[in-house]
């Protein structure tokens, strides 16, 4: 855990990379369950129902992080599906993608 913060903290150029941000947006839409699946974001073409509009909350990536990690209402916990360096990719994407990135 403490790598993962600080990866989210070690500064914009982790967060701005375009490969890492690529590999996010792709794991968001087809990691099993999918993100796309309940949530919206218009970056990853995410139209989803049940949960939050992420567009709309604009989460930061340790928000997202802990939500993948623990899972959060009726989302799941995606640690057991993912590791931490893809968790990471999934959280800078959607906060770089809403905005949230700083």
């Amino acid at each position: 855990m403490l790598v993962g913060l600080a990866l989210l903290w070690a500064g914009a150029s982790w967060a701005a990379d375009p490969a890492e941000l690529a590999r996010g947006k792709e794991l968001f839409t087809k990691i099993q369950p999918a993100c796309v699946v309940c949530h919206t974001l218009q970056a990853a073409g995410a139209e989803g129902q049940v949960g939050p509009v992420l567009d709309e909350l604009k989460p930061d990536a340790g928000r997202v992080l802990r939500a993948l990690k623990a899972g959060i209402g009726v989302m799941p916990s995606y640690a057991e599906r993912m590791s931490e360096k893809d968790m990471l990719a999934v959280a800078q994407f959607v906060a770089h993608a809403t905005g949230a990135a700083k």
